[in-house]
């Protein structure tokens, strides 16, 4: 069973499947391009090679296949140029197709190459962590890091589908998971207080009777929001509300090395900094900080920093984000729990404090 949710951008439109048992699904659909005489290539993990191995046979059966290091580390220029060697070794051409199937690194990475070999080929989003079921598999961001900060280089290259098969969270690390459920408590924040409510009411576990209903609403609040706002150009809001937490998290994946944090970590802490960012702000009080907090508590994720940082190191990493426009760095706030904005010209001291306030020294 599953259920079928449309990214409505013009001619760049795609469908987004989310449920369970959709291996078959997209095996049909691979057989169906190789049986029109177009190329299929996958790209994948060693964790999800091994751990998922019957399952990404029967989705992919014997189409070529490239294996990746897993981690953070792996969205690199040399990973990069492997995945562009191995496409034309296979030949490849515009009219193949890339198949993406694991977390957010390698949708990440298959897309950016996608969107770069012989100037733009399609892909197939397959995301295999709840982080980038609810998140990183739709709306077309692609890219890779730079040792100077996280997804500078990149574009906007829509997949041509999103299967998302909860399934496949069945072997999925329990710290995998919690990480994934920071981008679900995002959601809530930013635009569904009732969402947020429910996440209040029981922390979600890969148990949950709910759960793919609750992947596929994330789904569905940033389709929208991908819609109204593709490349994120907006002078308010839009796109970059996507981005609530971000700011912050960025900044601590990078001055804490790559790894350290997973993304989903480093994004928990991130919100609640963003949280006590607009308490001071004077938009929310001490009690909705404190909600957030336990939220992000409840679901096995870090409300600080495990080790204090230093918030030099820190600050000048988020004056390399890419939200910084004019030289001035524009934050995702809180106007109330389900109502996020995007703020510029924010006192520096202020987005400090809230540093401070979760570790930073």
């Amino acid at each position: 069973m599953h259920t079928t949710l449309r990214v409505n951008l013009g001619e760049r439109s795609y469908d987004l499947f989310c449920g369970l048992g959709l291996g078959s699904a997209l095996r049909a659909r691979i057989d169906e391009l190789r049986a029109a005489g177009r190329k299929v290539a996958v790209l994948t993990d060693a964790n999800l090679a091994q751990a998922q191995a019957p399952a990404l046979e029967a989705m992919c059966g014997d189409a070529p296949r490239l294996v990746l290091p897993p981690g953070e580390g792996t969205k690199c220029l040399t990973e990069l140029g492997r995945v562009w060697d191995f496409l034309a070794a296979g030949r490849l051409d515009r009219s193949s197709v890339l198949v993406a199937v694991g977390g957010g690194v390698i949708g990440d990475l298959a897309g950016f190459a996608a969107a770069s070999y012989l100037r733009g080929i399609p892909f197939i989003q397959v995301p295999t962590t709840l982080l980038a079921m609810v998140d990183s598999s739709g709306g077309g961001k692609t890219g890779i890091n730079l040792g100077a900060g996280k997804n500078l280089v990149g574009a906007f290259h829509q997949p041509q589908a999103v299967y998302i098969d909860v399934a496949l969270l069945g072997t999925l690390p329990s710290r995998e998971f919690a990480a994934g459920m920071a981008e679900v408590i995002k959601y809530g924040l930013l635009g569904d207080a009732e969402f947020f409510a429910r996440l209040e009411r029981e922390p979600v576990t890969p148990r949950s009777e709910d759960l793919a209903e609750l992947v596929r609403r994330c789904c569905a609040i940033k389709a929208r929001i991908v819609e109204a706002d593709e490349r994120e150009t907006a002078a308010e809001g839009g796109r970059a509300l996507l981005n609530l937490g971000h700011t912050f998290g960025h900044a601590i994946e990078q001055v804490s090395g790559y790894g350290t944090y997973l993304h989903g970590e480093a994004v928990a802490v991130g919100l609640c900094a963003a949280a006590r960012l607009s308490q001071k702000l004077g938009y929310i009080g001490g009690a909705e900080v404190a909600r957030v907090e336990r939220v992000v508590a409840a679901h096995a994720l870090p409300t600080r920093l495990r080790e204090p940082l230093g918030l030099p190191a820190l600050v000048a990493a988020m004056g390399r984000d890419k939200k910084v426009r004019a030289g001035g760095l524009r934050f995702v706030v809180l106007r109330a729990l389900g109502e996020a904005a995007t703020q510029g010209a924010i006192e520096p001291a202020l987005a400090e404090a809230a540093f401070r306030e979760v570790g930073a020294e």
